[in-house]
């Protein structure tokens, strides 16, 4: 089962990954810019960006997993993580990645062609 720490570790080890409270939570994010990429709604959530294309179909495919806070984010490109259904750390990474590259700049893109999906 994957800890918040284990999403502080994760996140942190990622190019240009700062921590900052914000809203009275920790969040993830680039330095460069300051775009959130992560946030830990508590021990157990993880908030993640997602295209809102994407995120019916996952919450479908796995609604133990995936949600989406009615009223918060609505109408943002952000999806909810319960971490206790998260298979293993691996699947954790996996997600923190891609919330990454949608947050990520091109220049940092370009640096880490290996994250960016182009390596």
């Amino acid at each position: 089962m994957a800890t918040a720490d284990d999403v502080r570790r994760l996140a942190l080890s990622l190019p240009g990954a700062m921590e900052k409270l914000a809203w009275g939570m920790p969040t993830f994010r680039l330095e460069s810019g300051g775009r959130i990429f992560a946030s830990l709604d508590d021990d157990k959530v993880m908030g993640v960006k997602c295209p809102k294309e994407d995120r019916g179909e996952l919450i479908a495919a796995e609604p133990e997993k995936f949600f989406v806070r009615a009223g918060h984010d609505d109408n943002f490109a952000w999806l909810r993580v319960r971490l206790a259904a998260l298979e293993d750390e691996e699947e954790l990474y996996a997600i923190l990645v891609d919330s990454w590259r949608q947050a990520a700049p091109r220049r940092l893109l370009d640096a880490h062609p290996d994250l960016a999906g182009r390596g």
